[in-house]
């Protein structure tokens, strides 16, 4: 019998036996996130390109139709006839926001985010805009990391581009 315990045949299969599982889990979670990142990555790319287009709107579209149109269409890619691909996303997954600071001669700012409004005379105005994206992403692997929302299994992401406009 103590011959049997000195013997360390097979020990390295044991060994990766233990270890392998733990080897699996840490690349599907990096593939999984890996994921995950790239999908934000697309959404800030979409964002930042349809506030680019923001001096390029039509007569027949609000800015805020035309940067919408635009960010789905960058982050969805476009089909073989050039017109926009429908999903993943669509234009309820785009926010666009209006900012108008107010700044008196004494240096006080009034933010306001209705577009509609205008600075009283004797204020100097800053007006920026921006575009908020928001997608959800379901894991490849039902494993649970930080930032996995629990109620519909999927991590919610969100990208966001402005610029000033005046």
């Amino acid at each position: 019998m103590g011959k049997l315990f000195r013997n360390d045949r097979g020990a390295a299969i044991i060994e990766l036996a233990l270890v392998a599982p733990v080897l699996a889990l840490m690349t599907i979670g990096i593939v999984d996130m890996s994921n995950a990142y790239s999908r934000k990555l697309g959404l800030e790319q979409g964002a930042q390109r349809a506030i680019e287009k923001i001096m390029q709107t039509t007569q027949d579209e609000t800015v805020d139709d035309t940067l919408k149109a635009e960010a789905v269409c960058q982050v969805n890619g476009t089909n073989t006839d050039g017109s926009c691909k429908t999903s993943p996303i669509t234009t309820s997954n785009v926010t666009v926001a209006h900012r108008l600071e107010c700044i008196d001669s004494g240096g006080t700012v009034t933010v306001h985010t209705d577009p509609t409004v205008d600075c009283t005379t004797g204020q100097t105005q800053r007006t920026y805009i921006s575009v908020t994206v928001t997608d959800n992403y379901a894991p490849m692997f039902p494993i649970h990391f930080a930032g996995l929302n629990s109620s519909d299994h999927t991590y919610h992401l969100s990208a966001t581009a402005g610029m000033r406009t005046q």
